[in-house]
């Protein structure tokens, strides 16, 4: 007789036990919100009307929800002191490498959503400083357009080992990236309900190539954000408060959702800016 393949598990009261210790995956936590920035004295604030103006003019930009610049290299330290102030740090930040590399944007985003802080750098000389006011800034875009493979390498011969269903997916995206056209839905493919081993991954990232933008962004634990070399094409990875991937995934869209401010975000920033600018006026 053969051995009966299911174990026989007695049945009545007391007959089965719990597993004491349940192995729950961990929850996100740190959430980032929205904090009123803290301002200075009034007497602190005599005297820096580059700051107030620079600070009007997102204002205005925000107001008439047009994206824009406000530039702020040449502004007095004092001015820019209150500027770092009043904008704070938000949940998004940027690394976008220029040219050949020798210029580095730094982005970060202000605790007013849509409201982004720009510093260019060349090694620690501060050589461009700005607002922009937007969903995203155009320069993500721009860069991520710059950085798109007019010719995309195709693998030739025998797959490394363990590497399966990776040029199936690489050819999805090949397609996909080449007929998406603005306005469409975004087309995503998500890795982590996939059975791809970590060669799949790395071997689709290699073909799928890395571009010069790489965006952080810091919600219910983190998200990272970096374009690829085909067009239209990013890798969006989110993790938990534990740094244990969550969701690994390819979008097809012009730029994911995630990494932009929505309309009720960028309008809930001109309300609060409104009352800080309120505050600014009363104070001077």
């Amino acid at each position: 007789m053969k051995d009966f393949p299911i174990p026989v598990v007695a049945l009545g009261p007391g007959a089965h036990t719990e597993d004491e210790s349940l192995d729950y995956l961990p929850m996100p936590a740190g959430m980032a919100t929205y904090r009123p920035p803290v301002l200075p004295e009034a007497e602190d604030m005599v005297g820096l009307d580059g700051a107030r103006e620079a600070l009007n003019q997102v204002l205005a930009l925000l107001h008439r929800g047009q994206a824009g610049q406000v530039p702020l290299l040449g502004l007095a330290a004092a001015d820019v002191a209150l500027l770092n102030q009043v904008l704070g740090e938000g949940e998004a930040s940027a690394i976008v490498q220029l040219g050949d590399g020798e210029l580095e944007v730094r982005v970060q985003e202000s605790v007013f959503a849509g409201v982004w802080r720009l510093m260019t750098w060349r090694g620690s000389e501060l050589v461009d400083d700005a607002v922009e006011v937007g969903p995203v800034p155009e320069l993500f875009r721009a860069v991520a357009n710059e950085d798109v493979w007019e010719h995309p390498p195709r693998w030739v011969g025998a797959l490394p080992p363990n590497v399966q269903n990776a040029p199936l997916l690489i050819e999805e995206v090949r397609d996909q990236s080449r007929r998406w056209r603005v306005g469409q839905l975004p087309h995503v493919i998500n890795l982590t309900l996939l059975p791809v081993s970590p060669e799949d991954i790395a071997f689709l990232d290699h073909h799928l190539g890395t571009g010069r933008v790489l965006v952080l962004s810091r919600g219910y634990g983190n998200c990272r954000i970096s374009n690829t070399r085909f067009p239209h094409c990013w890798r969006v990875v989110y993790y938990n408060s534990m740094d244990k991937v969550i969701l690994n995934t390819v979008e097809v869209v012009d730029m994911p959702e995630v990494a932009m401010a929505a309309p009720e975000d960028l309008q809930d920033s001109h309300d609060r800016l409104c009352e800080v600018m309120a505050w600014l006026e009363d104070a001077a």
